[in-house]
């Protein structure tokens, strides 16, 4: 019987380098597809949206101007969802608290039922008086100027969410229609002190927003890690914290989110959350005890404690931000119908349910489709956020809307949300460096300014994208606004 002649080691190996290639292709091919997709099935949503619009229009003579706001407004729900979302999700998933997956799923269905549930039943038809409504009182003139302010806003947060910066998607709209209303009907339309108000935001939303995460970060850090008996101090002040997040977030939904559906008071709202946030306090307190039995004394063990109330704050601020900021994109789009159904641009109009349907699953296609980008960098490119630190953005971001209800204050979801990280971030610097200096002093040796340099926990880069990203999104808005409604007047 003669030997078979066994193939020489080289071929496999020659075989197995082939292989790994073509492993490596279909990764590469894999990884480019992944946003072809994405960018796919957005489309395939605006056409779906357009066919609906030519449905509901019944053929009428208005039927191209429908289907074209219909468009627009789900091209720019599509875009709240990839920007806005990423806020209330980012340190949620920063904080290794919730993964992707389970981030996008929480938030399009709480962002879903913020909109259908609690979305704005009315709007103005000049999106919250930023133009007169006199100077813009021919239906065509307004037509076109509300067209141009929704593509205009969906344009910019486009670019925003390619370049990585989370900007106010309502700042988008309002830029949009008073860069419109200007080409329109002059600089004497726009409502100036308003637009002040606005401007004003700028600087008060991201300080407060980061000023009171910073104070719960410290506070935590006081009384709870840097205390001998960590577990001890858990049990006493989680329970606390957990109350003062449902007391924020019960008033913040009733005075940010359910006043559509019911009138509520400053005040009904604040007694309303505080006789929450008492209750869950208590009921509470055995949970934790729970949950904190058997558990070592260090600080890395207090981070569970934190996970599931992380969790709910996530979800609650979803709701609120379904519930407002659907109208960004839903608002113009309902008051365009209203005036082509209607012929007039004054008033207030009543939302349609399927123009509330295309802003709540726009909403929540591009948050799905388009989102996670702006999440992994809110939630962990920023700063590094654990459970306890996102925590305090999530409750800074529910108290200081209510904070600046309070004081009649205009103030930006977004830029509170963002500017909470950044103070978190900030503090966690000056607290390093200041146990550095003090351990330096104790031992004789002063840390060194590279040192220094080296311990910084906040992208500077990101500090600065963002930041610019905020100070030029109402121009920028504003002049693409007003570049489209030329462009619309002149091809109508």
């Amino acid at each position: 019987m003669t030997d078979q002649p066994t193939p020489p080691i080289n071929q496999w190996k020659t075989l197995d380098k082939d292989l790994r290639r073509i492993v490596q292709l279909e990764q590469a091919l894999l990884y480019v597809s992944r946003p072809m997709i994405a960018l796919s099935l957005g489309i395939l949503f605006i056409l779906t949206c357009a066919v609906a619009a030519i449905v509901l229009a019944g053929g009428s003579s208005s039927t191209v101007i429908l289907v074209t706001a219909a468009a627009f407004g789900a091209y720019m729900a599509l875009n709240i969802g990839a920007n806005d979302v990423a806020n209330n999700m980012g340190p949620a998933v920063g904080a290794n608290a919730l993964t992707m997956g389970g981030a996008l799923i929480i938030a399009a269905v709480f962002e879903t039922a913020g909109a259908l549930i609690a979305g704005g039943d009315v709007v103005s038809t000049i999106s919250g008086g930023i133009v007169s409504p006199e100077a813009v009182a021919d239906p065509d003139i307004f037509i076109w100027a509300m067209m141009s302010s929704l593509l205009a806003a969906a344009l910019w947060l486009n670019l925003a969410t390619w370049v990585g910066a989370p900007v106010s998607t309502t700042h988008s709209i309002v830029g949009g229609v008073m860069g419109a209303g200007i080409t329109a009907a002059g600089f004497g339309a726009v409502n100036w002190p308003t637009m002040g108000q606005i401007a004003a935001s700028w600087v008060i939303s991201p300080l407060l927003g980061g000023m009171i995460a910073a104070l719960f970060l410290a506070f935590i850090k006081a009384f709870i890690n840097d205390v001998p008996d960590k577990i001890g101090a858990a049990r006493k002040w989680v329970p606390v914290l957990i109350g003062v997040m449902a007391g924020a977030f019960s008033a913040y939904l009733a005075l940010k989110g359910l006043k559509r559906m019911i009138d509520i008071s400053l005040m009904t709202g604040l007694l309303l959350g505080l006789g929450i946030g008492v209750l869950t306090m208590i009921a509470t307190r055995p949970m934790v005890r729970r949950q904190s039995d058997g558990l070592e004394n260090r600080k890395k063990s207090l981070k569970k404690l934190f996970g599931i109330p992380l969790v709910v704050s996530a979800a609650l601020l979803s709701f609120a931000h379904g519930a407002n900021d659907v109208a960004n994109a839903v608002g113009p789009l309902a008051a365009i119908a209203h005036a082509v159904q209607d012929g007039g641009a004054g008033g207030q109009v009543t939302i349609p349910l399927w123009v509330m349907i295309i802003g709540a699953a726009g909403i929540s296609f591009g948050l799905v489709l388009f989102g996670p980008k702006l999440i992994r960098m809110v939630g962990g490119e920023i700063t590094k956020l654990n459970p306890m630190r996102a925590y305090c953005v999530a409750l800074s971001a529910a108290i200081t809307v209510i904070v600046a209800s309070a004081l009649g204050l205009p103030v930006s979801s977004t830029h509170i949300a963002v500017g909470a990280v950044f103070g978190v971030g900030f503090y966690r610097e000056w607290h390093a460096e200041r146990k550095a200096r003090l351990l330096g002093i104790e031992k004789g040796k002063p840390v060194a300014p590279e040192e220094r340099g080296r311990r910084k926990l906040v992208r500077r880069a990101h500090f600065l994208t963002i930041g610019a990203a905020w100070v030029i999104t109402v121009p920028m808005a504003a002049m693409m606004s007003s570049l489209i409604f030329m462009a619309l007047r002149a091809l109508s």
